[in-house]
């Protein structure tokens, strides 16, 4: 009998050796997570930042152009300068943003340890510069001056983070919780008030126990702080001639005296404010920025922004930080693990609390404090280190599920030593 005929069998794709068909699965899932879909909130926060940083850019041209001219030669100067820092913020929070958890955790204490070692060479070295009363600055050799005050804000951003993940479980213990965070995070805060900037020790005093608040610790364990921290307030302000006059101006009403060096500043600000009206006098034809206000690119640029935009630009600028506060809250709510809502809690009252203190200031809500307006002052230190640390909380909120791995790991290993501790 004749054998039945054999069927082709079908060709066999060549193999991939498994070392290659690793590497292509390895540089996929690396690709994957470049590419991957960020959250909501990830694009509100950054998109709010960006604009904001953009209009910043414009205002800072617009305001400083002509104090630019007279002290540096040029109407460009200031706002070149403003621009080269936001060219090295914008990717430092970008790849910042990048970042895991565990590493923002190991750089945690020596970024604050740098930080106070260059605060304490500002006040005990003569390298250490005054202006406007306060000694803030810092100058290193060819490096551009700049302020350790604000790297400490960011390092007490990180580290606060590390701190409450460590601590997690003592937060309702004022002595072993709340007391260590306090007494560090105090003797940083103190080397700035040794310099005399009142309005940034402020400032950061908010964060350090607004943050704390933010993450649920109970007010009755924050009162203490906030009392004794009110009473350090009022005597350093008490003890200076030059604080005691700023408060003076601004508790007289209407602050008439308006051609002494007190009021000048507040009566102008007012007054571009006022000559601005609903729809403003267009961009660049402020009148306030020739030499009538002083501080019109820093501290009251948002004067020269009523003035050049009317209360439509004032209310515009003031629902971007709207949005921003809204953005942070977001981020909080989502938030997994305790360094993940420790550091978008602070950034959220350093951002959005210093521009409700610099718009107060500009509004006579407030005595002149000296505290720029964040993202849109002129200022590189502190745009750079603000763009940092809203590259820290944007790191956190790329990923709520590796968060949640996270947290998850974080309680599998806390019960697993509880079972090894004996009882």
């Amino acid at each position: 009998m004749a054998n039945p005929p054999r069927t082709a069998r079908p060709a066999r794709p060549p193999r991939t050796p498994k070392s290659e068909a690793g590497g292509v699965s390895a540089a996929r899932i690396r690709l994957g997570r470049v590419f991957r879909v960020e959250s909501k909130d990830y694009f509100l926060l950054l998109g709010t930042t960006l604009f904001l940083v953009v209009f910043g850019l414009v205002m800072v041209l617009s305001s400083s152009s002509v104090e630019s001219n007279l002290e540096e030669g040029g109407f460009f100067v200031q706002a070149t300068r403003q621009g080269v820092y936001a060219l090295f913020g914008v990717p430092i929070m970008l790849i910042s943003s990048r970042m895991p958890e565990r590493v923002w955790m190991r750089i945690a204490w020596p970024l604050l340890l740098v930080a106070c070692v260059l605060q304490v060479l500002v006040i005990a070295t003569p390298l250490g510069i005054t202006v406007g009363g306060n000694t803030n600055w810092l100058a290193l050799g060819p490096i551009p001056p700049f302020q350790p005050s604000e790297l400490i804000k960011v390092a007490l951003v990180i580290w606060l983070g590390l701190i409450v993940t460590k601590k997690q479980a003592q937060l309702d213990d004022f002595g072993h919780g709340i007391v260590p965070i306090l007494l560090i995070g105090g003797v940083a805060i103190a080397l700035v008030l040794i310099g005399g900037d009142l309005g940034t020790v402020m400032i950061m005093g908010a964060m350090l126990l607004g943050a704390l608040f933010l993450i649920g610790v109970r007010f009755r364990l924050l009162l203490p702080p906030v009392l004794l921290g009110a009473a350090i307030f009022v005597i350093v302000a008490v003890s200076s001639d030059s604080r005691m006059r700023r408060i003076t101006a601004f508790l007289q009403e209407n602050c008439t005296q308006f051609d002494t060096e007190d009021c000048w500043q507040i009566q102008h600000g007012r007054f571009a404010l006022a000559n601005g009206g609903i729809f403003g006098v267009g961009l660049g034809n402020s009148t306030a920025k020739w030499s009538w206000l002083p501080a019109a690119d820093n501290d009251f640029i948002f004067a020269i922004i009523g003035e050049e935009l009317g209360l439509i630009g004032g209310i515009v600028v003031i629902g971007l930080f709207v949005v921003l506060a809204i953005a942070f809250a977001r981020v909080l709510r989502a938030a997994r693990t305790p360094f993940a809502k420790a550091v978008t809690a602070v950034v959220l009252v350093w951002v959005v609390g210093q521009a409700c203190v610099n718009i107060g200031v500009v509004l006579g809500v407030f005595p002149v404090l000296g505290v720029p307006l964040p993202l849109v002052s002129a200022g590189g230190t502190a745009l750079l280190t603000t763009l940092f640390a809203i590259g820290v909380v944007l790191s956190v909120a790329r990923d709520p599920e590796a968060q949640a791995r996270t947290a998850a790991r974080a309680e599998a290993r806390a019960a697993a030593k509880a079972l090894r501790t004996p009882r």
